[in-house]
């Protein structure tokens, strides 16, 4: 029989602690951001998060592991690939709203100014 502690004892048994496994690195955030606004090929990605090549190959990988990006292809040459996000990724659009509307309460945009 679970208890209550045993709820908050284990991290797993939070499906706060989940999704914050699933979509909660930096890149993946960043990531899912770029896309709420559509479709992106893998190059607009790379410069919009600033990520390695390697590092958004990865973090794309992650979040077509977990269904919340697509992959499309198109042949005719040059080859293009396109990302975009799964009805679940979608699903995100009202939580980055929340935090844009939480950073605009919150954040000093001066600390980030180059």
């Amino acid at each position: 029989m679970r208890t209550d502690d045993d709820v908050s004892m284990d991290p797993q048994a939070c499906p706060t602690a989940e999704t914050l496994d699933e979509i909660g690195t930096q890149w993946r955030l960043h990531v899912l951001h770029e896309l709420q606004s559509g479709e992106h090929r893998f190059n607009e990605l790379k410069e919009a998060t600033g990520a390695s090549s390697r590092t958004l190959s990865q973090t794309l990988d992650a979040l077509m592991e977990a269904g919340l990006v697509d992959r499309r292809s198109e042949e005719a040459a040059p080859i293009a690939v396109y990302y975009a996000l799964t009805e679940k990724g979608e699903d995100l659009g009202a939580v980055f709203e929340e935090l844009d509307s939480w950073a605009q309460k919150w954040v000093d945009p001066s600390e980030y100014e180059a």
